[in-house]
C-alpha cells in the first residue's frame, strides 16, 4: 500500500470516529428529553435517509472531481448538523444532515480505492477500511457513551480557557465540541489525500438523466451474477448490523440491566469482533475464493439467537464478540468483491452509489420494523429470534442462489476481469 492509501485510512477513521460518537451522544439527548424508547432507532434511520434519496446524485458528484476534494466537502456538512443541535434543533433533524454529509463522503471513499489500487489488492484493502471502520466504531461508541458520562463531562465543563467565555455549560454541548473536533482533523487529512488522475468525462446535471443513469446502473449490478450476490449479502449485512447495535442497546438494558454508558461499551464489543473477523479474512481469504464465506452468514444469523439464553454479562461478552467475528470475516471478501464488479462494470461512483442505495434501503426497513415491534410492546426475546431466523435464512436463500448460477456458467471465472 502507498502513502496516498494510508492518508484515505487516516480520514475515514477520524470522519467514522466522529460519526459514530455523535450518534450516542445524540442517543444519550433523546434520553434526557425523555423521548419514547421506539424514537431512538429512528436516529439512525434520519442518518441513513439520505443515502436512499440522494442515491441518483452523489455517484456523479463523486466523479465531477477528485474524490479528496469530494470528502473534505463532506466532513464541512457533517460539522454543520453537529452545530445545528448547538442551537437546539431536535437531535432526528440535525442528525439527519450529518448522514447528509455521509451520504456524500461515501461513493468517494470507497471509490478511489478502485482507482488507487489494483484488483489483488482490494481485499486487503478492504480489510484496512473495515478493521479501521470498525475500530473507530468501538472508541465512537465508548467515546459517545463517556463524553455524556458524568466524570468525562465534569472535567470538559471545568476546562476554561483563559479571557474566554466558551458559553458551554452542558455535558452535550461539551460532547459536541470534542466530535465537531475529531471531523475538523479528518478534513485536514482529507487535504492531503492525492489526485489519482481518474477523471470520467462531463458528469450529468439533469435530474432526470441521472436518475435514468442510477436505475441503468442499479439494473446491471444486480443482473450480474457475482455482483447481484455480493450486493445481496452486503445489502443484508448493513441492515442488520445496525439494527443489532438498538438490539444490543436495549437487551443490555433490559436483560443485563446495565447503565446506558455500561451498555454502549457492550455495543463496542460487537465491534472489536468485527474487527477481528476483518483481519482474519484478509490475510486469509483471496478475491476469487469470496463467495466460499456465505455460509459463515447463516452461522452468525444462528448464534444471534443464543441471546435470548444469556442473562449474565461474562457470557454475553464472548457471544458477542463471536457473533463480531463472523459479521467481519463474511463482509469483507463480500464488499471487495462487489467493488470489483462495480469497477469493471461501470464507473467507482456510481457502482458505490448503487451499493449505498441497497444497504441504507435495507437499514431504513430494518430499523422502521424494529422501531414499530418496539412500539407495539412485542417482547425482546422474540424480536431477537426474529430477527437472527431472518438473517440465517435469507442468507441461505442466498448461498443457494449462487449455486444455482453456477450451475448455468462459472461466473466466479469472472473475477479479476478487465474492466469493460
Amino acid at each position: 500500500m502507498n502513502r496516498g492509501f494510508y492518508t484515505i485510512m487516516a480520514a475515514q477513521f477520524f470522519s467514522s470516529l466522529a460519526d459514530n460518537a455523535l450518534l450516542f451522544v445524540a442517543i444519550d439527548l433523546l434520553i434526557n428529553m425523555k423521548s419514547p424508547g421506539w424514537i431512538t432507532p429512528l436516529l439512525k434511520l434520519s442518518f441513513t435517509l439520505f443515502y436512499v434519496l440522494l442515491a441518483a446524485f452523489v455517484g456523479a458528484f463523486a466523479d465531477s472531481m477528485p474524490k479528496g476534494k469530494v470528502m473534505f466537502i463532506s466532513n464541512l456538512i457533517k460539522v454543520g448538523g453537529c452545530l445545528l443541535i448547538f442551537a437546539n434543533v431536535h437531535p432526528l433533524l440535525a442528525y439527519a444532515i450529518v448522514g447528509f454529509g455521509a451520504a456524500v463522503y461515501s461513493p468517494a471513499k470507497y471509490g478511489i480505492l478502485t482507482e488507487l489500487l489494483p484488483a489483488e489488492k482490494l481485499v486487503a484493502a478492504n480489510g484496512w477500511v473495515e478493521g479501521l471502520t470498525v475500530m473507530s466504531i468501538i472508541f465512537g461508541t465508548v467515546m459517545g457513551g463517556a463524553l455524556v458520562g458524568h466524570r468525562v463531562s465534569s472535567f470538559l465543563l471545568d476546562f476554561d480557557l483563559p479571557l474566554i467565555d466558551t458559553g458551554i455549560t452542558t455535558p452535550t454541548q461539551s460532547a459536541l465540541c470534542v466530535v465537531v473536533g475529531i471531523y475538523i482533523l479528518a478534513a485536514i487529512f482529507n487535504t492531503r489525500i492525492p489526485d489519482t488522475g481518474c477523471r470520467y468525462g462531463h458528469q450529468e446535471r439533469n435530474p432526470i438523466k441521472l436518475v435514468t443513469d442510477f436505475a441503468n446502473c442499479y439494473s446491471l449490478l444486480w443482473k450480474d451474477k457475482l455482483g447481484q450476490i455480493s450486493l445481496a449479502v452486503t445489502t443484508l449485512f448493513w441492515g442488520a448490523a445496525q439494527t443489532l447495535q438498538f438490539i444490543v442497546l436495549e437487551w443490555a438494558n433490559r436483560t443485563l440491566k446495565l447503565s446506558y454508558e455500561q451498555a454502549t461499551s457492550l455495543v463496542g464489543v460487537v465491534a472489536i469482533g468485527v474487527a477481528a473477523g476483518a483481519v482474519i479474512s484478509a490475510r486469509s481469504i483471496t478475491l476469487r475464493k469470496s463467495l466460499t464465506v456465505i455460509p459463515v452468514g447463516i452461522a452468525m444469523g444462528v448464534i444471534v439467537m443464543g441471546m435470548t439464553m444469556v442473562h449474565s454479562v461474562a457470557l454475553a461478552y464472548p457471544l458477542l464478540v463471536l457473533v463480531g467475528l463472523l459479521g467481519g470475516f463474511f463482509l469483507v471478501p463480500m464488499n471487495a468483491l462487489l467493488q470489483h464488479r462495480g469497477h469493471v462494470l461501470m464507473s467507482a461512483g456510481h457502482s458505490i452509489a448503487v451499493q449505498n442505495f441497497n444497504e441504507n434501503l435495507s437499514i431504513l426497513v430494518m430499523l422502521a420494523a424494529y422501531s414499530l415491534m418496539l412500539r407495539g410492546h412485542l417482547n425482546l426475546d422474540i424480536i431477537i429470534l426474529i430477527f437472527g431466523l431472518f438473517l440465517a435464512g435469507t442468507m441461505f436463500i442466498i448461498m443457494r442462489k449462487h449455486n444455482s448460477n453456477q450451475r448455468e456458467f462459472d461466473s466466479v471465472s469472472l473475477i479479476g476481469e478487465a474492466k469493460h
